[in-house]
């Protein structure tokens, strides 16, 4: 694992796990919503974003979170692996409404600069629709993916991936 790139519903933990990711592994963590988002909620330029994305990957190492569809293909290009977080609908929507609660009004660290959590009821509806429509436009981009996909359906099995993935680090140090 040398390019991993974590896509999932909003909620399902994808900043969270990347940061144990990049821990276990000494990658270098890359969270696109810091990348995309601009003082204000202000997304940046379609042209200007893909652009970004294609100098971020193609640094040698990397753990990249999120979903970001118009650049899903460009990254899988580069990616060697991928963790698909496959979590319920009702885990996700309430991770947001927590999370929403315990940074409400601050800037989270994933984030883009300027960009203070806040509840937003568009987010919450997208987030509750994703299995539905989300999900099935990420599985057709993924098609053709030919690199490692590791799907992670349940908190229990992300803790037991990163257990399992701290036992392989600390077998080759």
């Amino acid at each position: 694992m040398e390019r991993v790139l974590i896509i999932g519903s909003p909620g399902a933990g994808k900043s969270t796990l990347a940061g144990e990711v990049a821990r276990i592994t000494g990658l270098p963590l890359l969270h696109l919503d810091r990348h995309y988002w601009r003082p204000g909620w202000v997304e940046t330029d379609k042209a200007e974003w893909t652009a970004e994305v294609a100098r971020l990957i193609e640094r040698p190492r990397w753990v990249i979170d999120g979903n970001y569809g118009g650049t899903l293909a460009l990254r899988l290009t580069r990616a060697d692996t991928v963790i698909d977080l496959d979590m319920p609908t009702w885990l996700c929507v309430a991770r947001i409404l927590k999370r929403v609660v315990r940074h409400r009004g601050r800037v989270r660290p994933d984030m883009g600069e300027g960009c203070p959590e806040q509840l937003n009821w568009e987010f919450l509806v997208y987030t509750a629709r994703f299995r539905r429509n989300g999900r099935k436009r990420i599985e057709a981009k993924m098609a053709g993916y030919a690199g490692t996909l590791i799907r992670l359906r349940s908190p229990r099995q992300v803790r037991a991936f990163l257990a399992e993935l701290g036992r392989g680090a600390a077998g080759l140090a």
